[in-house]
């Protein structure tokens, strides 16, 4: 396919992307940062709102679509050496991050100490339980946020996994306290303990399901389904986890205690961690 001449000036990278940074449109604050592809520029240009490719879906998405968090986009910019997106825009909300926050880039270092240490700087707006409409386990699936959050590092940081845990250990708690009917927590919790683990049984057999299927794909034969059943498998896996962490709520037992458990076993081989039980 031949690109407009516009399109065809920009050096996407390897895969035919290129990394594109939102920009609030009057206070210049930087809000996100994601990646686009030749149709998601293209699109955006065209429809003047932001569209964005997700790497591990493989697959267009329009910032927004599950959240409501739309960005209009008022100037593309492209910076000199054509390979970095810059779009300003108007954040639909105030928010464009998936933690609930007004922009994905909360975390600041702090130089003050003797050692640097990232320290959250922006308080969470709403909670992702209530921007979704579920509970907070769907949030980056359903709207694809995983790829821009953070920086523009591929992985998001130690701080960051542990807030999310905080999050769903602070949502759990507090789904507790609500009514049956209108949350799908607190119908296990209304349910019964018996019920909460079968949910854990069934979702771990979900996950072996997708984990033989990933295994049967082959990337090479058909990128597709080889994409299709990754993410099948972190999806699942993520149910897994969501319903361990419901389950440890009902004894009031927050994430910490497992990640403590965990932190305890570095260094420790397999064998003799075996060994002192």
């Amino acid at each position: 396919m031949t690109l407009p001449a516009w399109l065809a000036a920009i050096k996407f990278n390897d895969d035919g992307l290129i990394p594109a940074i939102a920009q609030d449109h009057k206070s210049g604050r930087i809000l996100m940062m994601a990646w686009m592809n030749a149709e998601a520029l293209q699109l955006t240009a065209q429809t003047q709102t932001a569209v964005y490719f997700s790497r591990s879906r493989a697959k267009l998405w329009h910032k927004g679509e599950s959240s409501g968090h739309t960005q209009t986009v008022h100037d593309i910019r492209l910076d000199c050496d054509a390979d970095v997106i810059v779009l300003n825009v108007t954040q639909a909300g105030g928010i464009a991050c998936h933690t609930g926050r007004e922009s994905c880039f909360y975390q600041r270092l702090d130089l003050s100490g003797q050692t640097p240490e990232w320290e959250t700087v922006d308080k969470v707006l709403k909670d992702p339980a209530d921007i979704y409409h579920s509970d907070a386990t769907s949030a980056p699936h359903q709207d694809n946020e995983a790829d821009a959050v953070g920086t523009v590092a591929n992985n998001e940081s130690q701080t960051e996994s542990a807030s999310i845990l905080q999050q769903l250990d602070n949502v759990l708690a507090e789904r507790k306290q609500a009514d049956a009917d209108s949350s799908y927590v607190a119908s296990l919790y209304a349910k019964g303990l018996n019920k909460i683990l079968e949910k854990v049984g069934e979702e771990s057999t979900e996950s072996i399901i997708a984990a033989k299927d990933f295994a049967s794909c082959d990337e090479n034969i058909d990128k597709t389904q080889y994409d299709e059943a990754r993410h099948e498998l972190i999806y699942e896996v993520a149910d897994v986890w969501f319903h361990t962490l419901v389950g440890l709520a009902w004894f009031d037992i927050e994430s910490d205690a497992v990640l403590n458990e965990l932190g305890r076993r570095f260094g420790l081989s397999g064998i003799e961690e075996k060994a002192s039980r």
